[in-house]
């Protein structure tokens, strides 16, 4: 069999949490840190996905932009009409209902997104939103469509197609609507939105012919080394997972305070000490930035958006890469930022997906230059995982 599916995802956990649903539905994955190399080894791997950082930087530096003109871009390199969004994940609670983003069941507005510190989430209604992405046609596949089947949902999306529409928000509300709309468009060169569609693709590319069954496409090697939390997510789920922690192993947790590594370095020297202790003394230990609205709010203000982010980002790497170079081989990283600054300070290029720890985190494993073992990695986005997840993770962990 050859390469079924090629993604691109615009940050590095929501590139993990594509691959463990596609791992989950059979698929073999490789997840790579920025463009590949042309030399990339294909060998029993179904999918690539390729994790960017394009969420959160300028628009003019992301192809120019965020979802709307990336998706543009790449409907052009397809020579492709349309493009369907289904940013749904039923699983973890993000439906769409009337073009509308819910989590559980509020609003995406009104969900603890917009306090995001870099990308807070203002306007839950899609067909809006990205309506001032792109300058070409928005439409809406409603859920009376859905429900009348993956033929009349084509069909639908024919008809918008030939009006100009260019982009069509999925409403999504349970896994029978993932099932509607992966056979709907798994003939389309192009699908954009989350992971939950993930999910649902794979059986109808085993239903082309074109996905063998495999035993075990999330095994891994057995994990070694000390257990490491660092968390720079600032999201309620988050937060109530720190919370938890500190609850149960309040010595083994470590506050970083961006106010306090702007003044010198000694703030992170005395994190790095703390975690040296308590790692010695074995059993996982925590890192965090984590920190409630106010406290960023107070934060920002004193420092700006991007120093803040900067200050954290900069710290968890730095310890990320020292502390694996001692030993850590078991590393979980809360936050989209946050995993992409960890990875890129450990070099890391290419992951392999391993089994779930919660909807839409897997563990996955990398080879790192001058290391035997290889280190196992978790990547949580910050709303994902309940509140158990830090010691949860380290318990399912082969």
């Amino acid at each position: 069999m050859t390469l079924v599916l090629g993604a691109i995802a615009d940050d590095f956990t929501g590139a993990t949490d594509l691959a463990n649903n596609l791992v989950r539905a059979g698929m073999r994955c490789v997840q790579v840190i920025g463009v590949p190399e042309a030399d990339l080894p294909l060998d029993e791997v179904d999918a690539v996905i390729v994790a960017l950082k394009s969420r959160s930087i300028p628009a003019e530096h992301a192809a120019a932009g965020n979802i709307g003109p990336v998706a543009d871009a790449l409907l052009e390199r397809l020579d492709a009409k349309q493009t369907v969004m289904v940013p749904a994940f039923p699983l973890n609670g993000r439906t769409v209902y009337q073009g509308h983003l819910f989590v559980g069941d509020r609003l995406l507005n009104d969900s603890g997104m917009q306090h995001h510190p870099l990308t807070p989430m203002t306007d839950a209604d899609l067909v809006r939103v990205l309506g001032r992405q792109t300058p070409h046609g928005v439409g809406l596949a409603a859920r009376p469509m859905l429900a009348q089947g993956a033929a009349a949902t084509r069909s639908h999306l024919e008809a918008l197609a030939g009006q100009g529409v260019r982009h069509v928000i999925c409403d999504t509300l349970d896994e029978d609507d993932l099932r509607v709309l992966a056979e709907a468009v798994v003939d389309h060169s192009l699908v954009t939105g989350g992971s939950g569609l993930g999910q649902a693709l794979p059986a109808q590319y085993r239903h082309r012919g074109w996905l063998a069954d495999v035993a075990e496409p999330g095994r891994l090697s057995p994990a070694t080394g000390s257990a490491l939390v660092l968390s720079g997510s600032c999201s309620r789920a988050t937060l109530s997972q720190v919370a938890h922690f500190l609850e149960r192993h309040s010595p083994r947790g470590f506050a970083l305070d961006p106010l306090k590594l702007a003044e010198s370095e000694t703030h992170l020297a005395q994190a790095l000490a703390f975690a040296r202790q308590a790692l010695a003394d074995c059993g996982p230990v925590l890192i965090y930035a984590s920190a409630d609205p106010e406290r960023v709010q107070i934060t920002q203000s004193a420092l700006g958006v991007e120093r803040a982010g900067e200050l954290v980002e900069h710290a968890l790497g730095e310890l990320a890469r020292t502390l694996v170079d001692e030993g850590v081989g078991r590393l979980l990283v809360a936050g989209g930022e946050s995993s992409g600054a960890v990875v890129s300070a450990l070099g890391i290029r290419q992951l392999r997906i391993g089994d779930q720890i919660d909807p839409g985190v897997p563990w996955t494993q990398a080879p790192l230059p001058g290391r035997k073992a290889l280190l196992s990695l978790a990547l949580k986005s910050g709303n994902f995982g309940g509140p158990d997840f830090f010691t949860h993770a380290f318990e399912v962990l082969p």
